[in-house]
């Protein structure tokens, strides 16, 4: 069944006559002891319950809770119990699902779901993205490292920065000469450290001509309200590495 969910949350695909389920907001990011609130609507769909699902970075989704609009509360999986989660409704098809007192192993994506019966499919949401920090969580730590000399012979460079922080997810973005870039860039999902602290790799791939040309490159990345940035250009870098 887990696999099948995980196909499912992975795939989102859109089959033609199925209702759209939509969730609001698509990333949301909070202290610790924080009350969340999350949003789903089922689109079309009005006599099928509301699911709730949460997968942490790397793991496999879990089930919460399911909720329907003629139940005086909501049914839980196992782990999960009121008043920690718990569920409302607007009407047949807005429902909430609420976390209170948040705190960092709560991170992960939420994911609503719903059966659209007159087509027989499984429908998810695109998931909220949650993250909850902590006012004496510091910034991530970042380290760039800048292409080697046998791949500039092959006309092209990438530069790579690692990020370590607190948390799993982060905004990660790349500038050039303080203009943000919107190609070229690969970003993996974090990996969590012995440390319990984890961490993203992001790579840039430019051309060896712009490398050389001495501009500066900028990693910057955001988990929660922490931002740190890392600059890298030519001149910067040791002799045996340009």
């Amino acid at each position: 069944m887990l696999a099948t969910l995980c196909t499912l949350i992975t795939a989102l695909t859109c089959v033609s006559g199925v209702t759209v389920v939509t969730q609001k907001p698509p990333v949301v990011t909070v202290e610790k002891g924080e009350t969340v609130t999350m949003d789903c609507n089922l689109g079309r769909v009005t006599g099928s319950s509301c699911c709730w699902y949460k997968q942490s970075p790397g793991g496999v989704p879990q089930f919460i809770l399911h909720n329907h609009h003629s139940w005086g509360s909501p049914n839980y999986g196992s782990g999960f119990s009121s008043p920690k989660f718990t569920s409302n409704h607007q009407s047949q098809t807005d429902y909430q699902l609420i976390i209170n007192n948040v705190q960092e192993g709560d991170s992960a994506v939420y994911y609503c779901h719903t059966w659209d019966n007159s087509a027989s499919e499984n429908v998810f949401g695109p998931g909220t993205k949650l993250t909850v920090t902590s006012s004496s969580v510091p910034p991530p730590v970042l380290t760039v490292f800048p292409p080697s000399a046998a791949e500039l012979q092959s006309n092209k460079a990438t530069l790579v920065c690692l990020s370590s922080q607190s948390g799993p997810f982060a905004h990660v973005t790349w500038l050039s000469a303080g203009s943000p870039l919107s190609t070229g860039i690969s970003t993996s999902t974090a990996v969590q450290q012995p440390d319990q602290t984890f961490q993203i790799s992001s790579y840039l791939s430019i051309q060896t001509s712009d490398w050389n040309t001495d501009q500066v490159y900028t990693c910057k990345v955001s988990v929660g309200s922490h931002t740190s940035e890392k600059h890298i250009n030519k001149s910067a870098c040791p002799t045996e590495q340009q």
